[in-house]
């Protein structure tokens, strides 16, 4: 076993302190954020700090980086009001991977990557057409995080679609039914294998399987 102090790692190499980071805090969610602008048309954008922040209201958030630069999803966001989450397939990981390079504000990633814009009635944004689970987002707040110039994002949940067979009789969404995509670093793309669903932990009770 290797130790690391904090010292150390202003030494090490950039690139290699960037992914070694990265890759610590372990499997991530990762989706494709969907928006469009009022004048430069769609956007599409991967993200892979996706989080739940409460079920009702039902509220989720995720990290933009720092706004020192052109970000198109946070101006279109802060424009519109409204985004999408976009669970990732097998069959279009590496065209999701793909949306993270840096295309001007005026070019579609959905187009530059062979990606399918979908429009839901009554809702702004653009979701993926090829993902199977799809969030609808308004926003509500952005919080910033003065330690390193990043963003939360937080907002709250529009509507969903979904495949119907994934969801079992207590709501649950089997993510691995559903084929979705996980990851882990800047650019490692899983799909995963489940061990159990467990029981509620209580103290005087053994966890089951369920």
């Amino acid at each position: 076993m290797k130790k690391i102090k904090k010292a150390a790692l202003a030494d090490l190499d950039k690139r290699f302190r960037t992914h070694f980071i990265n890759s610590l805090s372990g499997f991530k969610s990762v989706n494709l954020v969907g928006t469009k602008s009022e004048s430069t048309g769609l956007n599409l954008s991967i993200v892979s700090s996706v989080i739940h922040l409460g079920a009702n209201p039902a509220l989720m958030g995720f990290i933009m980086r720092p706004a020192s630069v052109p970000r198109n999803t946070y101006e279109n966001i802060i424009e519109t009001g409204s985004y999408t989450f976009n669970h990732i397939l097998p069959e279009f990981y590496k065209q999701a991977h793909q949306t993270s390079a840096r295309y001007l504000a005026n070019v579609s990633e959905f187009e530059a990557v062979g990606l399918t814009p979908e429009f839901s009635e009554g809702f702004y944004a653009p979701y993926v057409q090829e993902s199977r689970l799809k969030i609808g987002m308004n926003f509500l707040e952005e919080v910033p995080i003065q330690l390193n110039g990043t963003i939360l994002i937080i907002g709250e949940i529009a509507e969903i679609i979904y495949p119907e067979d994934c969801q079992l009789e207590d709501g649950f969404i089997d993510l691995i039914k559903a084929e979705t995509v996980t990851c882990s670093g800047l650019d490692s793309y899983h799909t995963v294998e489940k061990l159990a669903r467990l029981s509620y932990a209580k103290k005087d009770k053994p966890i089951e399987e369920i």
